[in-house]
């Protein structure tokens, strides 16, 4: 089978197609000839080395797929090794998705559509009336947290988005307002997945029992070291937020994933779909992700 493989960390060059053979399914495992397979700005740090777990190499990336399992069912599933013709997937990973759901629509709930939900639920532990900005608000995290936060009850939410484009699809998807650092008024939660001067900025701009929620660092900046003193001074809170540990809570993965394939068909949630790469242009899919050229829930098509 085809699949993109890196042999050592590094920017989007280390990626290479290459033939590789099928894996073997094994125990509990499914193989899935892939429709599309979802790239992930988490990808982008597996690739370089700078992932929270770093991977043993060579490895094939991406962690989720479309795909037909061999007995005909059409799966939305976490995997390892995505970007490939044939992916293997852990059963009890694998949900049925129904025959006219876009690829690119369904791909868009897993990763990037569970970070949004348990940031809000779980990480900000949102509460009905408070405001939230989201940074990043038409990406793919950032456009679902967007509507997540309206259907879950915030009283305003506020959009950060780096073009003019951006911005008017951060409105459209349904935030109040597009703001700029200094806020003109405090924000009882702010997602931040950039790092950098905008975490800084997001800090000194936290209402009385604030959270700011780290969930990236997108800005490949290190970040300003944070004194417990000054979280005092602000009654406010930082918290940091990875997703794997949270699928594997009881009920964090098939009930929230559930949640969203219902809105999402009930047309109350749109996942945004951007660019659609051949797998032979993965490279190509990560550079432009990494100089923000994409826009919504970027896909490779074997």
């Amino acid at each position: 089978m085809r699949a993109i493989q890196i042999n050592r960390f590094g920017g989007p060059e280390v990626l290479a197609l290459r033939d590789l053979p099928e894996p073997s399914p094994g125990r509990g495992g499914t193989l899935v000839a892939v429709e599309a397979a979802g790239v992930n700005f988490a990808d982008t740090h597996q690739v370089d080395g700078s992932y929270l777990s770093a991977d043993r190499l060579p490895y094939v990336p991406g962690s989720e797929v479309v795909g037909r399992t061999q007995d005909g069912r059409r799966v939305l599933a976490r995997t390892t090794g995505g970007y490939a013709e044939i992916a293997l997937v852990d059963g009890a990973s694998a949900i049925d998705i129904p025959e006219d759901l876009p690829a690119g629509r369904a791909l868009a709930l897993l990763t990037q559509g569970l970070t949004a939900w348990h940031l809000l639920r779980g990480a900000a532990r949102l509460l009905p009336g408070e405001s939230v900005v989201v940074h990043a608000a038409a990406g793919g995290v950032g456009s679902l947290a967007v509507q997540l936060a309206k259907q879950f009850g915030a009283g305003r939410v506020r959009a950060v988005a780096s073009t003019p484009a951006k911005r008017e699809l951060a409105l459209a998807l349904g935030a109040d307002d597009v703001v700029e650092y200094p806020l003109d008024e405090p924000a009882d939660v702010i997602l931040d997945a950039t790092g950098g001067r905008l975490f800084d900025q997001a800090l000194d701009s936290l209402a009385d029992f604030g959270r700011l929620v780290t969930y990236g660092n997108a800005s490949r900046t290190p970040f300003t070291p944070v004194d417990p003193a000054r979280l005092g001074r602000l009654n406010a809170g930082v918290v940091g937020f990875w997703l794997r540990p949270a699928l594997a809570r009881p009920g964090g993965f098939a009930e929230p994933l559930g949640e969203l394939l219902s809105l999402t068909l009930q047309g109350r949630l749109r996942p945004v779909t951007g660019a659609d790469y051949p797998l032979a242009e993965a490279r190509r899919a990560h550079e432009d992700l990494l100089a923000r050229r994409t826009t919504g829930k970027v896909t490779l098509r074997p």
